[in-house]
């Protein structure tokens, strides 16, 4: 295969890159603001050192083209939600006397006013903050944010095009305000916005932009004719406005099918799509539709959202058949770098032969340039950058640590009955009510406790050898007893050991099961300053021995009341890993469920009697088209299925999910056959519970009355009130009182006070109660 040279030489661009930092300077910058520790002068300081930092690596490596107001102190579609002036009300006089304060405000809330309701970005573990909008809302077009990131860039002497939410997917992920009827369709507001975006467009091209990128992911999912009819509206209009930069419409995650002809036809002069995975079928539909003559197609061949090394020669083929397709073609990874992590080569601990089989962002951005110097000048510029990739790729397929025939017979061996309970569910609630003993409205939490500082410095000490593993343990153990007691005199009714002894709910396990790597420097923003290392999962999985019995068993003889045995489900284990690509997800889930069964199995023959899998991802990862997602939910059922079937009648499962939108996966919650769910429900004003009412769920549910992802303390009055508001949707016999996820992220003195609020309002709401 020899690719042709381009008419015009390809160009290399990103869509956007990660923000935190090399050391995540960013993330001690805003949570040192916070504390009062930090100045505002000094945290924009620090943001502006790391754009230009990130700026210049980026030139330096080739990078034609580098995105600016890509860029967030906390989340791009809250900056959005700033510049077309979309604040909620609560919020405006906090933004009016200081907008800093007043943007983390609508992020995080204060203790008097609540935060913006957040959510996944389409099928990804990143955390949106979702617009609240109604037929009332003004926008008014502030830029400065974007103005003045690009005035920094184009200071440096580089070419830069600024990255903006399009006006469709913003519109299409904002929700009704509170106060406004559920029915409200915020698209209707389009006309209102557009001219808020044309003076945006204005405003850069004023500053020096040449091109402006407006993103609209929300165009890849199934959308109503009329929805494909305000896209064509919105960029005929904005096409239509003279004093504006050139457009590139990106898209990515999936294929654009319907909406690809839409977008073609639109009068702008770029499109950005995505050729990975699923959005490989753009390649067919581009075609079908006859290219895009006269308009630069940028195309997204290298995958923005794993960490496995490109295939350059299918990638250059790909390439090359583009050529034909439009006026001309530059090369990019398939969406924002912001979803991996910054730079592999930081991996000391990982064996070589396999470091050469990742490519993080920084690698992905060396991928790109080879591709777009590969495209322009032809394969033999690139030939030994393709030969080594060629050895890369076939060391990878051929290695051992890939396969085990074990593993492999294991799930091949596995039948239907494997995945089924021994009794139906109304026996089982019997005899779990008869072992439990609980009260109506039952209390509990969702399993971590605050990690705090000394944890985290205690696991710091363990590495590096200044505690030896004695030490160590001792610590656990005092944490846990602390935990216990306290949750015994607030009143809890089933209790958790509160988690300690793990980093992180997906890497905690992965470094005890085969198959799985861990990072020492694999950070990726998950919603704010919150940031996860996502494991690496390389190979086949299995479990050497017990994972979290011990520390399980220990918790269960502190107490006489029920501990809560405390496990990440398979699909959330996949989805908030770095999963391998070379098999069927479902494969790879079966392999995690059974390794998981075995721990089951281990903590109820230890004595546990409520044991929790949590399966937080199984609604983000549902794909983004609706033809697509009954053979994932299949798969995805099963594998949970799998891992808690073999368990006794009188043994409780629970399981949790939180921060997605739950109301088209009800059937697949029914389908897991948990016996409890919990579910975030406190800044969606228990529309979850409304949803379950709706589809007849007949298990137990438990939807959150605390919004931990916020610092501010609810009260008892305001989490009964939420709790009364629950028991409109769901019987009080099967109601239960926790929050909307794990604890870890807080400090003490709020978890302390918020869970004695959350028992107070059970006690409160239940003495309300008729009596039986």
């Amino acid at each position: 295969m020899t690719a042709k040279p381009a008419a015009a030489a390809a160009r290399a661009t990103v869509y956007g890159y990660p923000r935190q930092g090399q050391n995540r300077e960013l993330k001690q910058a805003v949570e040192g603001y916070w504390k009062g520790g930090v100045s505002a002068d000094a945290l924009r300081q620090t943001a502006s050192e790391l754009r230009r930092s990130t700026w210049r690596q980026l030139a330096g490596a080739g990078i034609h083209e580098v995105p600016t107001g890509d860029f967030s102190y906390y989340d791009h579609v809250l900056d959005t939600s700033v510049m077309v002036g979309a604040i909620p009300a609560r919020h405006r006089d906090a933004v009016a006397a200081d907008p800093l304060d007043g943007y983390f405000a609508m992020a995080r809330g204060t203790q008097d006013v609540a935060p913006l309701e957040m959510t996944k970005w389409f099928d990804t573990n990143y955390h949106y903050l979702v617009p609240e909008l109604g037929p009332d809302t003004v926008f008014a077009a502030d830029s400065a944010k974007q103005v003045a990131e690009l005035k920094e860039s184009l200071a440096l002497g580089l070419a830069a095009r600024p990255v903006l939410v399009g006006p469709i997917t913003y519109l299409l992920l904002a929700k009704p305000a509170p106060g406004v009827a559920a029915d409200f369709e915020p698209l209707t507001l389009l006309d209102r916005l557009l001219p808020v975006y044309a003076e945006v467009l204005a405003d850069l091209r004023a500053a020096g932009a040449e091109w402006v990128q407006l993103d609209e992911p929300a165009l890849v999912q199934d959308r109503t004719p009329a929805d494909l009819n305000a896209a064509s509206r919105a960029y005929r209009d904005l096409g239509a406005s003279a004093d504006r930069p050139k457009i590139l419409l990106a898209s990515y995650f999936d294929r654009l099918g319907e909406a690809l002809p839409v977008l073609a036809k639109a009068p702008v002069e770029g499109l950005a799509l995505d050729f990975t995975g699923a959005a490989a079928a753009n390649l067919a539909d581009l075609a079908a539709v006859g290219g895009l003559p006269g308009k630069r197609l940028v195309a997204g061949v290298v995958d923005g959202r794993n960490i496995w090394i490109n295939d350059f020669e299918k990638s250059l083929s790909t390439l090359g058949t583009l050529l034909g397709l439009a006026d001309r073609v530059d090369v990019a990874a398939s969406c924002s770098l912001l979803h991996v992590p910054l730079d592999a080569s930081a991996e000391r601990d990982v064996e070589p032969q396999i470091l050469r089989w990742l490519a993080f962002a920084r690698q992905k951005t060396a991928e790109i340039v080879t591709l777009a110097r590969g495209l322009s000048q032809g394969t033999g510029a690139v030939a030994a950058e393709l030969a080594a990739n060629r050895a890369d790729l076939a060391s990878r397929r051929h290695s051992p640590i890939t396969r085990d025939p074990a593993v492999r017979a294991r799930a091949a061996a596995v039948t239907d009955a494997d995945g089924r309970r021994s009794e139906p569910y109304e026996k089982r609630a019997a005899a779990q009510r008869d072992r439990l003993g609980l009260p109506l409205l039952p209390t509990t939490t969702n399993g971590s406790f605050p990690q705090t500082r000394e944890l985290r410095a205690a696991r710091a000490d363990l590495r590096t050898g200044r505690i030896d593993t004695a030490g160590y343990e001792e610590r656990i153990g005092t944490e846990i007893r602390e935990v216990v007691a306290f949750q015994e005199k607030a009143g809890i009714d089933v209790l958790v050991h509160g988690e300690p002894e793990r980093n992180d709910m997906v890497q905690y396990f992965a470094e005890q099961l085969t198959g799985y790597l861990a990072t020492r420097h694999g950070w990726v923003q998950s919603y704010g300053t919150r940031y996860v290392r996502p494991p690496v999962l390389a190979g086949d999985i299995s479990r050497p021995e017990p994972m979290t019995v011990r520390w399980t068993s220990y918790a269960n003889a502190l107490t006489d009341r029920p501990v809560k045995g405390m496990l990440t489900g398979p699909v959330t284990m996949l989805a908030w890993s770095f999963v391998r690509d070379d098999q069927p997800l479902g494969d790879t889930a079966r392999q995690v469920a059974l390794a998981l069964r075995d721990e089951v199995g281990d903590l109820e023959a230890a004595g546990t009697s409520v044991i929790q899998v949590d399966e937080p991802a199984l609604r983000e990862t549902l794909p983004l088209r609706a033809a697509g997602r009954p053979a994932y939910l299949d798969w995805a059922t099963e594998s949970f299925r799998l891992t808690t079937g073999g368990v006794r009648p009188d043994t409780q499962i629970h399981t949790h999910m939180c921060y997605a939108e739950f109301g088209d996966i009800v059937q697949a919650i029914d389908d897991l056959d948990a016996d409890v769910i919990s579910l975030e429900a406190a800044r969606s004003h228990m529309q979850v519970a409304r949803e379950l009412a709706a589809h007849g769920y007949p298990r137990e549910a438990g939807p959150g009355i605390y919004d931990i992802h916020s610092p501010r303390v609810p009260s008892a009055e305001e989490a009964a009130a939420l709790l009364r508001k629950g028991l409109e949707a769901i019987p009080a016999a099967r109601l239960w009182v926790n929050p909307d996820c794990g604890l870890k992220t807080r400090g003490w003195a709020e978890t302390r006070a918020s869970l004695e609020n959350l028992v107070a309002a059970a006690r409160t709401v239940r003495a309300e109660l008729p009596r039986s």
